[in-house]
């Protein structure tokens, strides 16, 4: 063989292993691919990774037989599922998951109540639930409660550290508050004497009691505080498209009745919040609760054509007005009827209305011999009652006067008035009369003394409610009065 053909024979023998090593590789490639993508679908199909924070606070969330469970973690589970999130929650004391859930960027922290204080420290999705709370103290404790100033002077309050309900009694000037460390711990001082009360919702209360082998019954509730709703916190620095998407699959727990199924469950109860949130106060005759427990008034029935015009079909909840007022600063998709407008309220609220107009006096006793006939008159009274979340009472100590006896309750206020505790009292004309009967006395034994201001009422949305909502329920309105719709409420209610 000459040197050609060897060369040849050489040449051929590396092509074919060039050929072999490259079919070789490719295979590998493949393979490698293939493994790759293989791996990628057993990865969570969600876009973001999150922390979930919580603690022990039956019925919301608590652990049994080493599950976690209640209303808030089965939510979860289910938002969860339709997300493609891995359900995994740490829990911790109330102050420590507090704490990671502000310093860390993907965490959420639930159950929690958004107000006024930590408005701004999160992102929100909810509500989930609505408490109400209650100052409680022992049953063989005589305590009497008519108003928040009241418990002010009650030696010890026992409260939990970092609480919405602890905020918001700090805020409210309270010095008397014992730190607890837990719900269980706070009822167990106080059946024990070594605190005189302590602020909880009865479910909670419930549940604290049953883990110390206590009746219910060996508490007694003194006084309502205050409502909050609840809702699942967001680090600041979660995108908002996953909140969003948070909210999404909350509100459709709440249309195809998986929310209704649990909180039957766990709350005792078929009354959840809904999307949207409508509230009230007691304010004959424009909004009150009639003997037979239903919620009317002129106001309420306006209301309630409105959403009927605009296919909305939402509960009516009545609260104290200062409840009610603070929930409208802080919670998004909020309605609050009825509220004066009035420059200092203007860009607090969005507005629907005028739904009429109103006139506040100040009004004595009759047979007191009090005269006003000038601010400066009542200045120098010895004292004015207000009511410390009506405009009246924000008016007059812009005014500068410094003479206010103020409180939560007008029927209160108006036994203060009847009783001589206080010179006069402000209140409008429209709701006086029924707010009198409350207290057992009629209109002819009190005297509009002098006109304070007269303004129009509306109906108020929070800032964070859409716009779009806010405009469909002015369109209806304005529907209503072109209809004569509402001229027929007004006069049935105003003769």
């Amino acid at each position: 063989m000459d040197i050609f053909s060897i060369l040849a024979n050489v040449n051929t023998c590396r092509i074919m292993t060039l050929y072999k090593l490259s079919s070789i590789l490719t295979a590998i490639l493949i393979f490698i691919l293939a493994g790759l993508t293989g791996c990628k679908k057993s990865e969570p199909g969600y876009h973001f990774e999150f922390q979930f924070l919580t603690e022990q606070y039956k019925p919301l969330n608590y652990t049994e037989n080493g599950e976690l469970t209640g209303l808030a973690p089965e939510l979860l589970k289910q938002v969860c599922l339709q997300l493609d999130i891995p359900f995994e929650v740490n829990i911790l004391p109330w102050d420590q998951a507090y704490a990671k859930a502000l310093q860390t960027d993907n965490a959420v922290l639930f159950s929690t109540i958004l107000n006024a204080q930590r408005k701004d420290l999160f992102k929100w999705a909810g509500p989930i639930a609505s408490l109400d709370w209650l100052f409680y103290s022992s049953s063989q404790n005589p305590i009497v409660l008519n108003s928040l100033e009241d418990a002010k002077s009650i030696g010890r309050i026992g409260a939990l550290q970092d609480y919405a309900i602890t905020q918001f009694l700090t805020s409210e000037g309270f010095t008397n508050l014992v730190i607890c460390k837990d719900n269980i711990e706070a009822f167990d001082l106080l059946l024990k004497g070594e605190i005189d009360l302590f602020p909880s919702d009865w479910l909670t209360a419930r549940a604290a009691l049953e883990t110390l082998n206590r009746s219910f019954y060996s508490v007694a509730e003194r006084l309502t505080i205050r409502t909050d709703l609840v809702y699942f916190a967001f680090n600041k620095k979660i995108p908002d498209d996953v909140v969003a998407d948070f909210q999404s699959e909350l509100d459709r727990l709440k249309v195809n009745g998986v929310m209704l199924s649990c909180y039957r469950k766990f709350m005792n109860s078929s009354d959840f919040p809904g999307s949207f949130q409508i509230y009230t106060e007691n304010y004959p005759p424009l909004t009150y609760r009639d003997a037979f427990g239903n919620i009317t008034g002129f106001g309420t029935e306006i209301v309630r054509e409105i959403m009927g015009k605009i296919g909305l079909y939402a509960d009516i909840r009545l609260t104290l007005w200062s409840v009610g007022y603070d929930l409208a600063l802080n919670i998004p998709n909020f309605c609050l009827f009825t509220m004066d407008r009035t420059p200092i309220r203007d860009t607090l609220f969005q507005w629907v209305g005028p739904l009429g107009t109103n006139t506040t006096y100040f009004y004595t006793k009759a047979g007191s011999g009090i005269t006003i006939t000038s601010l400066q008159d009542a200045m120098n009274l010895a004292s004015v009652g207000t009511v410390n979340s009506w405009f009246s009472d924000q008016y007059l100590r812009s005014l500068g006067f410094t003479n206010l006896v103020s409180d939560s309750d007008p029927v209160l206020m108006t036994k203060k008035l009847m009783s001589g505790e206080i010179e006069a009292f402000v209140c409008s004309c429209v709701t006086f009369p029924d707010i009198l009967h409350q207290a057992d006395y009629s209109y002819s034994q009190v005297v509009p003394s002098f006109p304070l201001m007269s303004s129009d009422y509306y109906i108020a949305f929070s800032r964070n409610t859409s716009t779009a909502i806010v405009s469909r329920w002015q369109q209806a309105l304005d529907a209503l009065k072109q209809e004569g719709t509402y001229d027929e409420i007004y006069r049935k209610w105003f003769n």
